[in-house]
C-alpha cells in the first residue's frame, strides 16, 4: 500500500489517500457494528434529516408529496449498500432484491466502490430514477424500494416485526408507495431524492475507517479517501449521531412543513396553562 497526503489551505490535518489492491469489504454487523461501516439505521436517519432539510428546494408541493420526498430520501440513503448480494438489505424482498444486488455489485466493481463514488453514484442512480419516473409502475417500484429500505433500516423503532419479513415489507412498502402516488402529482422529483439520499450515505461513509473511493479516479486505479477514522457502531454513533439525526428530523419537519402551523397553537395553549 502506498499512502500520500493531500491538504488544502484550510485543512487542519492531511487527507489520506490510499492506493491499494481490491479488497473485500464486509457489510456492517447489525448488532455490534464495525469500525469501517456506518450502521443502516444511521444512514436512514441521516437521509430522513437531509430530506427534511432540503424541502425548501425540493420540487414537491403539498403535505403528501413532502412526506413522499422525506421518506424517499431516507430510503435512498440505503441504496448504495445494495451492491452486495447476501447482505441484510439485499434480502429485503428475497430473490427480487438479492439477485439484482449481485448484478449491481458486479457493475460497481465490488462492495463500496462504484455506488459509493460521490460523482458517479448519484449521477448514474439518479439517471435510472429519472428513466423510471416517466411511467406509473416504474415510479411505484422505485418509491416502494425506497420505503422498503427505510423500513428495513429503521426496524428497531417500529413496533412488531412485519417490516423485517419479506411479505410484510412488500405489503407496507408497496402500499405506502401506492398511497403517496395516488394522492400527489407524478414524482418527477425522484432523481433528486435519489441524489440527496445517495450523497448523504456517501458523506457518512466518508467519515469511517474505509472511507470512500476517490471520485472517478478509482476506476483507473483503485484508491480511497479516508480522512477521518470515526469509529461507528459504538458510543459516538449510538449516543451522539443518532439522537442528533432525530432532533434534526424534528426541527426541519417543524420548520419546513405545515407541522409548525399545527403545533404552534398547541404549544401556545400549553404555555398559557402554565
Amino acid at each position: 500500500m502506498r499512502t500520500g497526503a493531500v491538504s488544502g489551505c484550510l485543512d487542519t490535518a492531511p487527507v489520506r489517500i490510499s492506493v491499494r489492491a481490491p479488497v473485500r469489504l464486509h457489510p456492517c454487523a447489525p448488532a455490534g457494528g464495525d469500525a469501517g461501516c456506518v450502521l443502516g439505521h444511521s444512514h436512514a436517519l441521516s437521509g430522513l434529516a437531509a430530506g427534511a432539510a432540503t424541502l425548501p428546494w425540493a420540487p414537491v408541493q403539498g403535505t403528501v408529496a413532502q412526506v413522499a420526498w422525506i421518506s424517499a430520501a431516507g430510503g435512498f440513503a440505503m441504496l448504495p449498500d445494495l451492491d452486495q448480494r447476501g447482505s441484510t438489505i439485499s434480502r429485503m424482498w428475497g430473490p427480487a432484491t438479492d439477485v439484482p444486488s449481485g448484478f449491481v455489485g458486479t457493475v460497481a466493481r465490488g462492495h463500496r466502490w462504484g455506488t459509493h463514488d460521490a460523482i458517479l453514484g448519484p449521477l448514474v442512480l439518479g439517471l435510472l430514477a429519472h428513466a423510471a419516473s416517466g411511467a406509473y409502475w416504474s415510479s411505484l417500484l422505485v418509491l416502494a424500494l425506497a420505503i422498503g429500505l427505510a423500513l428495513r433500516a429503521l426496524h428497531f423503532v417500529i413496533p412488531g416485526r412485519a417490516e423485517n419479513t419479506i411479505v410484510g415489507n412488500l405489503l407496507l412498502s408497496w402500499g405506502g408507495a401506492w398511497y403517496l402516488l395516488e394522492h400527489s402529482p407524478p414524482p418527477a422529483w425522484l432523481p433528486w431524492a435519489v441524489a440527496v439520499g445517495v450523497l448523504t450515505h456517501i458523506a457518512g461513509d466518508f467519515l469511517t475507517k474505509e472511507g470512500i473511493p476517490v471520485p472517478v479516479f478509482w476506476v483507473f486505479r483503485r484508491s480511497r479517501l479516508a480522512p477521518i477514522h470515526l469509529r461507528t457502531g459504538a458510543f459516538v454513533e449510538k449516543a451522539i449521531l443518532v439522537p442528533a439525526f432525530l432532533v434534526a428530523i424534528f426541527v426541519f419537519v417543524y420548520l419546513n412543513t405545515e407541522a409548525g402551523s399545527a403545533i404552534d397553537p398547541l404549544v401556545e395553549r400549553a404555555l398559557s396553562l402554565g
